[in-house]
């Protein structure tokens, strides 16, 4: 254990969870620079996604950009499908299942997935007009 910080916390075993602190940005896909206190100045203040917890103590939000989502209040989005790209049926051992590949409105890489056919046109008929 020689060297390593233990966050100003004396006799503190697990080092893992303190703050919480503000997130001030993102650097690249999965890490995140946080806004530390001035006693914490000789630790790094850029973490990796897997390293931070949610906070539930505080009820100030900061919320990253969205990408043009539109976010409701608890930071949830809707999501609907866009177009019909692919037909195809699942062969089970006694039964085939017809499948439709989807792509979804919000997707940041036009992410598309295999949905059943029935649900789809039960939910959304306006897809499947021709």
């Amino acid at each position: 254990m020689k060297g390593v910080v233990c966050f100003s916390k004396k006799g503190e075993l697990n080092p893992r969870y303190v703050g919480p602190y503000e997130i001030v940005e993102t650097v690249g896909l999965v890490a995140y620079r946080l806004n530390l206190p001035t006693e914490m100045q000789g630790i790094h203040n850029v973490f990796h996604l897997s390293t931070l917890k949610k906070s539930f103590g505080e009820k100030r939000l900061v919320v990253m950009k969205s990408n043009g989502i539109q976010l409701q209040p608890n930071l949830s989005y809707t999501e609907w499908p866009v177009q019909i790209m692919d037909h195809k049926e699942q062969e089970l051992r006694n039964r085939n299942i017809p499948l439709v590949k989807v792509l979804w409105n919000n997707s940041e890489f036009k992410e598309a997935t295999w949905k059943w056919e029935d649900i789809m046109r039960s939910k959304y008929p306006h897809l499947f007009v021709a």
